[in-house]
Parts: C-alpha cells; sequence; structure tokens
C-alpha cells in the first residue's frame, strides 16, 4: 500500500505555511524536517529532505515537512533567521498538539540544520525533550557558539566529506569544540546535495531511527 503525506496549512507567524503531513499507525515517534536556504532554492521538496522524509516513513514515524515563509505557498518574505526558527517552532507545535503522547525528533538539511539545532535549543528551554537532532550537512556557523543547542537527546552530525557548499572543515572544527555527547557521521566522496549517495544518507539515518 503507498503511503502519501497530506498537504496541510499551518498558521504561522508571519501568515500560512505549507506544509506535508504522512500519518502511519502504530507510530514510534514524530519527526519534523527542516528544508535548505530559500534564497538558492531550498524547499521542503529538495531530495534529500525527502529521502529523509522516506527515511523516517520507513522507520515508523509521522512525519511532517514545510515550506519556511516566502516559499512555495507559504505567507510572508524570508528572514533567513530568527523567521525560520518561528516557522519551525509553529509547525512543531501543530505537530505537538496532534501528537502530545509521541517522542519529538528534529531533521534539518544545510540552512535547515541550523533551524533544527535552534528550534531544539528553543524547545528544551521551554521543557520539551527531544529523542533525537539530526543535523545533515549542517550550516553550523549561522548558530550563535553552541549555547543554543538542545543538551539532551541524541545528536547526529552527518557531513559530506567533499561538501562545496558548507565547508567540511567548519562541521569538523565545530564538532571537536562541541562539549556534549554526539556522533560525527562523515560520508566519502560526496558532495553537498548526496548526488549519488542518498542511499548512503538513508543507511546513515535509518538504524538510528529505529533504536
Amino acid at each position: 500500500m503507498l503511503i502519501r503525506e497530506t498537504p496541510v496549512f499551518i498558521d504561522g507567524p508571519a501568515g500560512q505555511l505549507e506544509a506535508l503531513y504522512l500519518d502511519v499507525a502504530d507510530p514510534r515517534g514524530i519527526v519534523l524536517l527542516c528544508h535548505p536556504n530559500p534564497v538558492q532554492g531550498g524547499t521542503m521538496t529538495n531530495k534529500v529532505v525527502s529521502m529523509l522524509q522516506r527515511t523516517a516513513r520507513d522507520a515508523g514515524y509521522i512525519t511532517l515537512r514545510f515550506n519556511y515563509r516566502g516559499v512555495g505557498q507559504s505567507a510572508g518574505s524570508h528572514d533567513m533567521g530568527s523567521g525560520e526558527v518561528d516557522d519551525a517552532q509553529a509547525a512543531a507545535t501543530w505537530l505537538r498538539e496532534k501528537h502530545p503522547e509521541l517522542p519529538l525528533t528534529l531533521m534539518g538539511f544545510s540552512f535547515g540544520g541550523f533551524v533544527a539545532a535552534s528550534l531544539g535549543g528553543r524547545l528544551e528551554a521551554q521543557g520539551v525533550t527531544l529523542k533525537h537532532l539530526f543535523m545533515v550537512a549542517p550550516a553550523v556557523m549561522r548558530l550563535g557558539g553552541t549555547d543554543g543547542l538542545p543538551q539532551a537527546g541524541a545528536l547526529s552530525v552527518i557531513q559530506p566529506e567533499t561538501d562545496e557548499v558548507i565547508d567540511p572543515q567548519i562541521v569538523y572544527a565545530w564538532s571537536d569544540a562541541l562539549a556534549r555527547p554526539h556522533e560525527l557521521l562523515k560520508v566519502a566522496e560526496c558532495g553537498h546535495f548526496f548526488h549519488g549517495k542518498l542511499t548512503d544518507l538513508k543507511d546513515l539515518v535509518l538504524p538510528r531511527l529505529s533504536n
């Protein structure tokens, strides 16, 4: 049976947010996915985000991906910072209100890695503990140090070794300086958009979701 996502609109701080929601039977948790830089064409249907969504689905998770303000049919205009985190928080609130009993996992790719990490820190400050945070080729240079990161829950950082958008050395140095427990997973011979390496990404994420 083919399971399809349902288009939904969520009330966001700058107007409605376009989103795709997938419910599954007997879910093990909920996953919110944050997409790449909208100025560079990033949307919720980005192929890396799509692979992450399918991987979460296959692991038995309810998923929600959404377009930031000014992307697709989402209202507003780009903020390129706290506004996108505000949008993610609205999406997380919508998802958690539908499934308050389920643990929350966040996933973010590129700019979305910054958004997911920042959101995780915000939610933790509000008493919400994440199950897992996945940062894929993350724009760590946008993070204000490591103070805003969530301190509880698992953290997996997945970095392509030949990333042409995010300098891998910046991510490695950030990881080295990070005091909280985490894992850094390097993907050999892989560029930023995981061309030809999407199955490698799935192979890294799927067992970590299945724990």
